[in-house]
């Protein structure tokens, strides 16, 4: 007993003869009722009453009928889930972000607009640390993820740039600095800092370290934490001084103060998405899609932001 033997015996349960049920599937009779009397010998069972006006169901025939009209419904419904698997439409997405990345207008607008389009897709959504979030898409317990500086380049994982905002310095608000309009490289030596990285990776604050010592600056670093909130809570309670991208300014604003960097000095804070090569199909490949169709329009959006 296969789908297209049950497909065929409800036609004909349905019509009620051979021939009506044959027109409906759009082959002839003869080799119709050939397939239902081959259903027949290998259930072992009768499942039609032939008579001069057509068929009736037998009990066994209205037993096979409820459950195959079921079947074929699920069988149906498992068809329709898996093309829209196919087509983007369904699944589940695991998606992470650091908190500085989830801080840019642009992180929640994207998932708005793949909820709005694709309703279908279910969310696994976490905040974590960018070396957490390069290590779950590299090993697969992540299907993407938005960081800002990469701080590793794994093998088969595709990083892509959706934008680039400046870094600004982030002071207490009774720091010295604090009064600059704003601070130089050279300014931070001997400045307590604090660093949100994994040890020895690069990222945005290698960059800061970097250009400061390009400048001859040395600060003097005195914390490493896991997550840019953490770092600005710092900031608010005066341990230390550090650099945030720009759409983070305004957090703690009661405690912190935002300064720009030297025009010559300016350090780049873009917005990357992370996600495998091997694994972009189907929700993924929908959202990544998305993502990129939206970060291309960007310009122009902004564009037409100013000139309103």
């Amino acid at each position: 007993m296969d789908i297209r033997q049950l497909r065929y015996f409800l036609a004909v349960a349905d019509a009620g003869q051979f021939t009506a049920a044959a027109a409906a599937l759009g082959m002839q009779q003869p080799p119709l009722s050939q397939q239902m009397q081959v259903l027949e010998r290998e259930l072992g069972l009768r499942l039609l009453r032939r008579h001069a006006k057509g068929v009736t169901l037998t009990e066994g025939g209205q037993v096979l009928a409820r459950d195959a009209r079921r079947l074929l419904a699920e069988f149906d419904a498992l068809g329709d889930t898996l093309r829209a698997l196919a087509r983007g439409q369904q699944g589940v997405l695991h998606v992470a972000f650091t908190s500085s990345a989830a801080a840019h207008g642009f992180t929640p607008e994207a998932l708005r607009e793949c909820r709005r389009r694709h309703p279908a897709i279910e969310w696994v959504v976490s905040e974590r640390n960018a070396a957490d979030i390069t290590d779950g898409v590299a090993a697969g317990r992540l299907h993407c993820g938005f960081i800002r500086v990469p701080v590793a380049r794994p093998e088969g994982v595709e990083l892509r740039t959706l934008l680039h905002e400046p870094a600004v310095v982030a002071l207490p608000l009774d720091h010295p600095l604090a009064r600059r309009r704003r601070v130089r490289p050279e300014d931070l030596d001997g400045e307590p800092v604090i660093l949100v990285r994994r040890p020895g990776a690069p990222g945005l604050y290698a960059n800061l370290l970097a250009l400061c010592q390009a400048r001859g600056a040395v600060p003097r670093v005195v914390a490493e934490v896991d997550r840019m909130m953490t770092n600005l809570n710092l900031v608010a309670a005066g341990v230390g001084l550090s650099v945030v991208p720009a759409s983070m300014q305004g957090a703690h604003a009661q405690a912190v103060t935002y300064r720009p960097l030297a025009r010559d000095a300016a350090l780049d804070a873009p917005l990357t998405l992370l996600y495998r090569h091997d694994r972009n199909e189907g929700a993924l490949r929908s959202f990544v899609d998305l993502v990129e169709e939206l970060a291309a329009a960007l310009p122009a959006r902004s564009a037409r932001a100013r000139a309103a």
